[in-house]
């Protein structure tokens, strides 16, 4: 029921959040179909599958919060949702919906805490990313620009993202 309740808000904010903060950015125009078009070895591939595995396209506007799924490897589910955030808040991301999201996030489902901790460390260690154009990131090489972000401890570690257990 509390994963519904912020599902539902996560929903109802980003359409207003799109009309109203971001209405200066210019959409990608992308679909998912075109970025499958990338070499295989892309960022752009690599996103494309992203979407095509979780039956989705790009948001007009906020295109870069699938990219930062890509990069991060965290998954669609409301933790991850959550744990997203955390990891971007200490790569030092700074925005409203960021701090609502982890502020309701951790109020309404606070048994995730240690994930969430541990995603905001992992941002903190990482070298920063959250400024990046990643429609210019398309084209690159989806394994080096990861390795040029993350330690190589992170990339090959499956377990970091893993929910612990309750």
């Amino acid at each position: 029921m509390r994963k519904r309740l912020i599902h539902w808000l996560f929903d109802q904010t980003q359409k207003v959040y799109t009309r109203f903060l971001k209405r200066k950015h210019i959409p990608w125009n992308i679909s998912s179909a075109e970025l499958l078009h990338y070499p295989k070895e892309s960022f752009g591939y690599h996103l494309g599958e992203f979407l095509n595995k979780n039956n989705f396209e790009l948001i007009a506007k906020v295109e870069r919060h699938d990219a930062y799924h890509t990069l991060c490897g965290y998954g669609t589910n409301v933790e991850d949702e959550i744990a997203l955030q955390y990891l971007c808040l200490g790569n030092g991301k700074s925005s409203p919906y960021m701090f609502g999201a982890i502020v309701l996030g951790t109020l309404i489902l606070p048994d995730y805490f240690r994930y969430y901790y541990r995603s905001f460390k992992i941002g903190k260690n990482a070298n920063t990313f959250h400024h990046f154009d990643f429609k210019e990131v398309l084209p690159l090489n989806f394994e080096n620009f990861r390795q040029a972000i993350f330690s190589r401890n992170y990339i090959n570690s499956v377990c970091i993202l893993s929910i612990p257990k309750k």
